[in-house]
């Protein structure tokens, strides 16, 4: 198997960034204060209508009320986001700011949302002159962004973590991004006990997507295998390095313990601060070293859904949660970037599974591990089971080829006979 040529300059340097994190237990009950404490007089909160009947935005909204901040609601993010549904959402803060600050609550969708708004209420252009190229411009912004605080109701994107901003583009049938420091949140406030509402099918599509941030960037590319970039040149995903992979193994261990149950029983207030904790942990860890394989091949699977609605999602429209579409191509992702690094590979397996023994010579372990544990939280037996076949390989790798920014994260060099064996394995569970 091709690997990455080692690079005539490499690069000796890596970065590291994360939001201010306020975690806990009733942690929510504060942001009135730690908003006033960043000047902020006026405030847009950014949620869906689900999360919006939780009460939990209410509860936000009165919280920064009580500091005499003066409040909107805004609770039409769409679930999985598009052009479309952003575009509308920036329009919305755009008739009735200016804004000092936004609050976002709920799960990726509304963060990336709040994101999204945040950048182009502050930054000229449209939304497809950030969006990553090919698909978009790729412009940075020029302008600095408001302060964003962002309080997860799932636990599973870590978009509280990242810089990264997520959505469909309808007319392209393509799930991209936008990527870019100003967009990480200024504060990442994690209350555990607002997730103990979501729903089991949530906490298992949000709960791999987790478990995928840890995997993939636990097995990037190492950071010291890029060629060495120019100051103005570095980028968030910079590869694997010792300070993302120290929250790669953490989150690894918190989900080993606390997956399977959080998933049977939603009421286990341990389990989901543990998982909370892991989907905070691996946003910190990707969020730095990057994601490959299985969120490229998500992108597609996501954005061209067909007839596939899951249980605990709204079931107004098809949608394949974005955990579950990087999920059903994991073990078979994980089988090809095995000869990267066979020793990382053991590893991640052992420490979610501690029955695996440490044969480096056992291409399938990881792939094992994985496959029961998407059978034991209920997940699809593979991409037939949400509508696909044989015959989308070829449009599902053509999607997946336009995630360039991610399958360079891969730890070995990623073509397109690659991707469509990838799915192809990807088509049943076993």
């Amino acid at each position: 198997m091709p690997h990455h040529d080692a690079p005539a300059n490499p690069e000796s340097v890596f970065t590291y960034g994360a939001p201010a994190l306020k975690f806990g237990r009733g942690a929510v009950d504060e942001i009135g204060h730690d908003v006033a404490a960043m000047g902020a007089r006026r405030v847009l909160v950014i949620t869906d209508a689900g999360v919006a009947a939780t009460g939990a935005p209410a509860r936000v909204a009165d919280s920064l009320a009580a500091q005499g901040i003066q409040v909107v609601v805004f609770d039409g993010v769409h679930i999985e986001p598009t052009d479309d549904s952003i575009r509308a959402a920036i329009a919305y803060a755009a008739e009735r700011g200016p804004w000092d600050a936004f609050v976002a609550v709920g799960g990726g969708s509304s963060i990336d949302t709040a994101k999204a708004v945040n950048l182009l209420t502050t930054n000229p252009g449209d939304l497809m002159d950030y969006v990553n190229a090919p698909v978009g411009g790729g412009r940075a912004p020029t302008v600095p962004l408001k302060p964003l605080v962002a309080v997860p109701t799932t636990t599973g994107t870590g978009s509280e973590s990242t810089t990264i901003c997520v959505l469909d583009v309808l007319s392209l049938k393509v799930k991209t991004g936008i990527s870019h420091l100003r967009l990480r949140p200024t504060l990442a406030v994690v209350d555990p006990l607002l997730t103990l509402s979501q729903p089991a099918g949530v906490t298992a599509a949000a709960g791999l997507d987790i478990l995928c941030h840890a995997l993939e960037s636990w097995t990037a590319r190492p950071y010291t295998a890029y060629e060495r970039k120019a100051a103005d040149q570095r980028v968030p995903y910079c590869g694997a390095n010792p300070i993302a992979d120290m929250w790669a193994e953490k989150a690894m261990t918190l989900l080993a313990g606390a997956f399977r149950t959080a998933v049977r029983d939603g009421s286990d207030e341990a389990a989901r601060e543990q998982m909370a904790l892991a989907a905070t942990f691996a946003g910190m860890g990707f969020g730095n070293a990057g994601v490959h394989v299985p969120h490229a091949n998500a992108y597609p699977i996501a954005g061209r859904v067909k007839g596939f609605r899951p249980l605990g999602y709204p079931q107004d429209e098809p949608m394949v949660p974005h955990g579950m579409a990087v999920a059903l191509t994991a073990p078979a992702s994980f089988a090809f970037t095995y000869d990267a690094n066979p020793a990382r590979h053991i590893r991640a397996a052992q420490l979610l599974d501690g029955s695996v023994d440490g044969r480096v010579d056992d291409v399938d372990a990881l792939p094992r591990v994985l496959t029961a544990l998407l059978h034991d939280v209920g997940m699809p037996d593979g991409l037939t089971a949400v509508g696909y076949g044989h015959g989308d390989i070829d449009d599902l790798v053509a999607g997946s080829l336009q995630q360039q920014r991610l399958l360079a994260t891969a730890p070995k060099p990623v073509r397109a006979e690659d991707l469509a064996g990838i799915f192809e394995r990807s088509m049943t569970l076993d």
